[in-house]
């Protein structure tokens, strides 16, 4: 099967087209409640990540501002918020490169997310692709219990159920849970986490690997956590719009990463 890859400005036109950068869904006050929700501290905002600097909230909302390209005028509390395609695809550059990296150089990676009814599939094909290429996916074996469900493994990808669902969590447990799990039965560590929210937030900043993550507009935490070097990128998008709208940005990652030879759908 062969591919059509996007040129980059093609892929940003169609970013904005379907609503994963450009004028995205999320709204304004999400984006503004979840700022201050991060340096309080929140359950839900804090991420896994361990403030090392002196955060504000007018240093968290430059940051937003500079990585993700949200609506510049603070007075502007109210309505649809944006996300910059090409902020995106910047980070996307730097996040094929280390994925590139890792996979030819043949290391043990570990994919997980927080909202997989949108960005699992992202993850699944990515992981096919390393390992094709002779990279190492861990596996985790069995169901570790979590709250009222379980942490478990779906095609690669680590994710939470919950009565029977799969569950969207900002909480870093899960990855905590995995990395324990891995130590205790004398298994390596991941030398590549990919991932994003509280998973990556936890892989990056407190057990000290090598993280790249992606983030909506409305997850400062996870920026923070780049900006202070904890995870090295993270791509600026919508993670949750329907997961077949991603194919193209997957595509890109693939080509760029030079692994379009072991991508067969």
């Amino acid at each position: 099967m062969t591919t059509a890859y996007l040129s980059r400005e093609s892929l940003a036109r169609y970013l904005d087209r379907s609503r994963i950068t450009g004028a995205v869904a999320t709204p304004r006050e999400a984006n503004l409640r979840n700022i201050q929700g991060f340096l309080d501290g929140d359950q839900h905002q804090h991420m896994g990540v361990e403030q090392t600097k002196d955060w504000t909230y007018k240093s968290v909302f430059k940051l937003m501002r500079d990585r993700v390209g949200i609506n510049e005028d603070p007075k502007y509390t109210e309505g649809q918020d944006s996300i910059s395609a090409a902020l995106c695809i910047a980070a996307l550059d730097k996040y094929a490169d280390i994925f590139s990296e890792a996979v030819k150089g043949r290391k043990r990676l570990l994919f997980a997310t927080g909202h997989p009814a949108g960005l699992a599939p992202v993850y699944a094909r990515l992981a096919r692709v390393a390992r094709k290429s002779g990279a190492r996916v861990l596996r985790v074996d069995g169901a570790i219990p979590f709250e009222d469900g379980d942490v478990r493994q779906i095609e690669d990808v680590v994710m939470v159920e919950q009565y029977g669902g799969l569950r969207h969590t900002h909480f870093p447990e899960p990855m905590k849970l995995v990395l324990e799990q891995l130590a205790a039965e004398g298994r390596e560590q991941p030398d590549l986490v990919i991932s994003d929210h509280g998973m990556a937030g936890y892989a990056g900043s407190q057990a000290k690997l090598r993280t790249i993550a992606m983030g909506d507009c409305n997850d400062p935490g996870i920026f923070v956590a780049e900006a202070q070097g904890d995870v090295e990128v993270t791509v600026p998008l919508d993670d949750n719009v329907a997961p077949h709208l991603y194919n193209p940005l997957v595509d890109y990652i693939i080509s760029s990463a030079g692994l379009a030879g072991q991508d067969r759908r």
